[in-house]
């Protein structure tokens, strides 16, 4: 048994995103005598985030209303102009503002940062005493006798690849709390047990979800609108019946963000999300915002895309979910910072309350019944058909079908229906039914490499460390996940993580994980079709270093 050290507090956040920030925000400024500690895995914040971004700033209006004379990095760029487009293979066509709902609308949001958002908002949560540690990854977490969580262990350091204790060995830490957040984003690993352990999902629909793929261009002065806001859709996932779509900002200091989500529902296990994005980027009308100009940083990272009927219960003895642990993306507007924020705002609220009233590790159900009494709820159930009505008619009727539910919703006339969803590993077909996708190369100008996108994400992992992706059964992965399937995690990681080898001895196939690579995207735990991996948490500061994403 390790020998650990413990430190009590009043409050441990496990993730510093912005749900976990706020959240830790809030309780400072409702009792400032509180200890509230935040566990972020990244060597330093923003270090993990990657996001578009438009921000709805609703939410933090509420937490900060002087944020914007504040030095505030996301106050640099509002947005000034939105173009929506379907893109056919060689063209495009707008679709005209009028014919969304109000609530599509940019009108007061800001592109920006998110990463950055969130230093900023460390730096807040510092100054009113909270204690913000990175590179500290919350590993287990800790359930008294009475089944009420009752804190973390962060992990340990120095652990060779056997398992053994390298002389640099420094055992995780026991932070003991009255209440534990779990602020981890998409697809946690901690928040993934919490959901299997109290039986979260029990009264709700699977979440869904999407990876987005994002790179960040200096391109041409005269070819750059501050401001500037285009989303599209259509080509190239129609040609493969999968749905998604790209974005392209124009932000501050002559940049551009550009990606592109792919929907993890598809069918055909042939499809690379990666390189769907290359193509995208050589659409002619993509293309030319780019020609001159440099890529300067990639990343990638699923998004919660299920809506308002796959948000779990969301309290449970001693803890709760916020932010994408428990999923308040509005997948239309293509936001959710603002509902996360939000969603830790309540949930401080709640915590300062149970603690003021002398409780500890009870279960906070006003937090669960303040955010579906809240706007995040009114606003997700106005689009909770959208994602469900594109993933089973398609992206022109789905599209179609969508417009007419959210309308319907916002002149309040909606149907009182909540499409369905399955989970999208259970949605991958076999590979014969399947044509294979030719992808073409790329150009090294427009169109890159996996490894060498890899390289513009600054990814680090200490070497000689257990691998952090679990495999369960490895022989389960070469008959069917090879064997049915085709491999597709060759092609569904965008960072070229997995691949299929021949033994040179026995000219078997081989398995082989790449887990330095790994940018913490959470594809792999999601889409594979057997569910037979498992993203863990690697040791402290590894993974991804994402400047300005």
């Amino acid at each position: 048994m390790v020998e650990r050290e413990s430190m009590p507090c009043d409050v441990v956040i496990v993730g510093g995103g912005p749900a976990g920030l706020s959240a830790a925000i809030r309780l400072k400024q409702l009792n400032d005598s509180l200890e509230v500690i935040v566990l972020e895995k990244g060597s330093e914040i923003g270090a993990h985030i990657l996001s578009g971004a438009v921000v709805d700033p609703k939410a933090i209006d509420e937490l900060l209303p002087e944020w914007r004379d504040q030095g505030c990095p996301l106050a640099e760029t509002p947005v000034t102009d939105n173009w929506h487009w379907v893109l056919t293979k060689n063209g495009h066509h707008s679709i005209p503002h009028i014919l969304m709902p109000p609530f599509m609308s940019n009108h007061g949001t800001y592109t920006g940062s998110l990463g950055n958002l969130c230093r900023w908002l460390a730096e807040q949560a510092e100054a009113l005493g909270v204690m913000v540690f990175p590179g500290f990854p919350a590993a287990e977490v800790i359930v008294g006798e009475d089944g009420a969580v009752s804190g973390v262990i962060t992990q340990d350091m120095g652990v060779a690849a056997d398992g053994s204790h390298k002389g640099d060995f420094q055992p995780g830490m026991e932070i003991h709390a009255k209440y534990t957040l779990f602020a981890e984003g998409a697809r946690g690993n901690l928040t993934k047990r919490m959901k299997a352990k109290y039986d979260l999902e029990a009264d709700c629909q699977p979440q869904v979800y999407g990876l987005g793929i994002k790179e960040l261009w200096d391109i041409d002065p005269d070819k750059h609108v501050p401001g500037r806001v285009l989303h599209t859709q259509g080509w190239p996932l129609n040609e493969s019946d999968s749905w998604g779509g790209g974005f392209l900002y124009h932000q501050a200091n002559g940049q551009v963000a550009l990606g592109f989500v792919t929907a993890l529902d598809y069918k055909n296990p042939w499809v690379s999300p990666y390189q769907e994005f290359q193509r995208w980027k050589q659409h002619p009308s993509i293309r030319e915002y780019l020609e001159g100009g440099k890529r300067v940083a990639y990343g990638a990272r699923v998004i919660n895309e299920g809506g308002w009927q796959s948000v779990p219960k969301l309290a449970f003895p001693g803890g709760a979910l916020i932010g994408c642990a428990a999923g308040f993306v509005n997948v239309p507007r293509i936001k959710g910072s603002h509902t996360a924020m939000k969603s830790g705002m309540l949930a401080a609220e709640s915590i300062a309350a149970a603690i003021g009233r002398g409780e500890e590790r009870s279960e906070l159900m006003d937090y669960d019944a303040a955010v579906r009494d809240s706007w995040i709820a009114t606003e997700l159930k106005k689009v909770q058909n959208a994602q469900p009505a594109v993933a089973k008619f398609g992206g022109e009727l789905g599209t179609v079908i969508a417009g007419v539910d959210m309308w319907m919703r916002q002149l309040k006339i909606g149907l009182p229906i909540a499409m369905k969803h399955e989970p999208d590993y259970e949605l991958t077909g076999r590979a014969d039914l399947f044509p294979k996708i030719d992808y073409p190369k790329p150009d090294g100008e427009i169109s890159f490499d996996r490894l060498t996108s890899v390289s513009f994400s600054y990814t680090n992992h200490a070497e000689d460390q257990p691998c952090h992706l679990i495999v369960k059964d490895p022989e389960l992965q070469v008959t069917s996940e090879l064997g049915v399937y085709g491999g597709p995690s060759n092609r569904y990681c965008p960072a070229g993580v997995y691949e299929w080898l021949e033994d040179e001895t026995t000219g078997e196939p081989k398995f082989q994980i790449n887990s330095q690579n790994c940018v913490h995207c959470k594809t792999c735990d999601i889409k594979d079709p057997n569910q037979n991996i498992t993203w863990t948490t690697p040791e402290g500061g590894g993974g991804p270093n994402y400047p300005n994403m």
